[in-house]
This record gives structure tokens, sequence and C-alpha cells, in this order.
């Protein structure tokens, strides 16, 4: 099981990821960006959108927040500006990372009740479970995201979470 310490550093390493992919992907063109390249949500582009809309619909359901109106079919077209999706990005990390500052240190066993849109039905599921879902795919989508961005030209920075406070630590 994991805490409420690990879900803050998981926030963390999203916000140093996502700064990571929105750079290198900036460097390429916009029709770059959005060539379909055969990934599960077409294109770079509609990946990372992907990813901004999968965690917003967590978010609705650990916080609060307001669910995305586009369906997950079109979650890849959420927000078609690369400059509008970057910015969006970068608030909703900051938002992930002060959600989880305020998380009791403590079991995080207690069920988390929402209605799944995919499985049509109510469940409930231990919280650790679902945050661990929430890092888990945001890894999974960028991971797609690094491989597209490469083989687009692009030189995204190392992923090792290890690295993470050497990377922030540095001298620019």
């Amino acid at each position: 099981m994991i805490d409420a310490e690990h879900a803050r550093l998981m926030a963390r390493y999203n916000q140093w990821q996502n700064e990571n992919l929105y750079s290198a992907a900036a460097d390429i063109s916009d029709d770059e960006r959005k060539l379909d390249r055969g990934a599960f949500f077409k294109s770079i582009h509609g990946t990372l959108s992907h990813i901004l809309w999968a965690d917003r619909i967590w978010m609705a359901r650990f916080d609060g927040w307001d669910r995305p109106t586009t369906p997950n079919s079109e979650s890849g077209s959420m927000i078609t500006d690369f400059a509008a999706l970057r910015a969006e990005r970068e608030k909703d990390d900051q938002r992930i990372i002060a959600w989880t500052d305020q998380l009791p240190d403590g079991d995080l066993s207690g069920p988390l009740k929402f209605f799944s849109g995919s499985l049509q039905a109510d469940v409930s599921v231990p919280l650790w479970v679902c945050l661990t879902h929430f890092f888990n795919h945001q890894t999974h989508h960028r991971g797609q995201a690094h491989a597209l961005i490469t083989a687009a030209g692009g030189k995204p920075h190392d992923t090792d979470l290890f690295l993470m406070s050497e990377a922030q630590n540095a001298p620019a």
C-alpha cells in the first residue's frame, strides 16, 4: 500500500516529467505534434491531451474538480492549441501537487466511491489503489509520448525517478 508521502513524490515526478515532455514537444512543429503516428491517441498532441483529460477525470473523483465534457473517445482533441494545452497542464500539475500536499499521513485504504464511465457502474475501490492507477496511467502514456517525441526528432530528458532531485537541483 502507498502512503501520502508516495503520492506527493509522484505528483512532483508527474510535474517534472510533464515539463520535460512539453519542452521537448515545443521544439517540434505543430503539424509534427499532430501527425497520426499510430499511437492509441494517434499523435503526440493527442496523447498529451488524453493524459490531461484522464487526470481531470480522476481529480474530479479525488477532489471534486469539474469533469471534462469531452468524452474519452475524443480526449485526444480536448484542447487543440498546444500553448493552451501546455498552460492547462502546468496549472493542473500545481493543483495536483497542492491536493497531494494536503493528504493526511497514514492509512489511504479507505474506499473511493464513484461511477465508472468505462464500466457503466458504481464502484468502490481503496483510495491507495486509485492513486496508484492515477500515477501509473500518467507514466504509461508519458512513455508513449516520449517515444513519439523521440521518433519525431525531439529530445526529451531522462525519465528515471531517482534522477529527479538531482535534475531539479542542478544549476541552470
